[in-house]
């Protein structure tokens, strides 16, 4: 019997704290980045309510541009990581 309380599609939320990502600049890329990954990734999920939240800081020493390519290329692999495993 379907759960008349979940969604029959994908609803996806994003959190990612300031204290983990200070700059707003660096926040919204990961949300950006976050959402692509929902993207690809969508037609293998379960429908539902999905929350991608953002554990552990990007430090600002490794990842010294906050629109960097760097910072881009490492929250994309570890974003794919993640729905892969979701997928699995």
């Amino acid at each position: 019997m379907d759960n008349p309380l979940l969604p029959d599609q994908h609803w996806l939320g994003c959190v990612v704290p300031k204290r983990h990502a200070r700059r707003a600049v660096t926040r919204n890329l990961l949300k950006r980045q976050i959402r692509s990954a929902m993207a690809r990734h969508a037609a293998r999920l379960a429908p539902g309510i999905w929350l991608v939240r953002l554990k552990a800081p990007y430090p600002r020493a490794e990842f010294a541009s906050a629109a960097s390519d760097a910072l881009r290329g490492a929250a994309r692999a570890e974003l794919e990581q993640l729905f892969e495993r979701a997928a699995a």
